[in-house]
């Protein structure tokens, strides 16, 4: 496991666009780790060259990595084999992945289940029946492990055995809401993920959800919406699916 990589990841408040920038000019976190504010000045504004410089990011990085090893979390960096191929043409993928569960079923015929957390039992009924048995097709459902549709998607395909991914606003080892944690680990269970960008230990937090909707559309090939009104979240993971070109399904919510 590479410190840089983590160090990178780390980083992230550059923006995952501008890291993908560096890493083509400069191909691997080490060499971006030696330069110095005058050769980053080439390429980022003060404000992102005080965070690629700050000792704080630095600091602590052998023991991320041992922590790491020690809750089996995999990390997977965007030059990875095991890295989504599909999350690799998004406008910014994330430059790492950290991962609890089976990396292998990253690159697998996925479809994205999202909807509203305050959905009714009508839609949880739906969500999970179609996870259920769309899972049974050897298609993995993806999803943000929120409470409502999100929740009952990742359900549905626990009960038919399935596998299933839930990509997180929050580090792998804080789940978000708290009462999915036992879910989260019969998911791992049963053979599917739990992934985030976030570095180990990063809290939840309200500007992550958005980031991570990216991830969620980005490594599906196509996203089922349900009983999302027009104000729902949900419509940020479909923007994103319509600029990826992924094929969108909706069920509207019971009358």
């Amino acid at each position: 496991m590479n410190k840089y990589w983590i160090w990178f990841s780390r980083i992230n408040k550059i923006g995952a666009y501008t890291q993908n920038s560096l890493l083509k000019i400069y191909k691997t976190p080490d060499i971006i780790w030696k330069l110095n504010r005058s050769e980053l000045a080439k390429n980022l504004k003060d404000e992102q060259i005080n965070i690629v410089l700050d000792k704080k990011y630095r600091d602590n990085l052998e023991k991320y990595i041992e922590y790491i090893k020690k809750k089996n979390i995999k990390v997977i960096t965007i030059y990875d084999k095991e890295y989504p191929k599909k999350l690799k043409n998004i406008f910014d993928p994330p430059v790492v992945l950290y991962v609890k569960g089976n990396e292998k079923i990253l690159n697998n015929n996925t479809l994205a289940i999202v909807g509203s957390r305050t959905c009714s039992e009508y839609g949880k009924n739906v969500a999970k029946q179609f996870a259920y048995n769309i899972s049974k097709q050897n298609i993995n459902i993806i999803a943000g492990l929120a409470k409502g549709i999100d929740t009952s998607a990742h359900i549905g395909t626990v009960l038919s055995k399935g596998k299933t991914i839930a990509v997180l606003g929050s580090a792998v080892d804080c789940i978000y809401p708290k009462e999915n944690e036992r879910l989260s680990e019969e998911i791992i269970k049963t053979g599917g993920a739990v992934i985030s960008e976030y570095v180990v230990g990063t809290k939840p937090d309200k500007l992550h959800f958005p980031a991570r909707n990216r991830i969620i559309s980005g490594i599906s090939d196509g996203v089922l919406v349900v009983e999302a009104s027009s104000t729902s979240g949900t419509f940020i993971t479909v923007d994103f699916a319509l600029e990826q070109g992924k094929n969108i399904y909706a069920i509207p919510r019971q009358h």
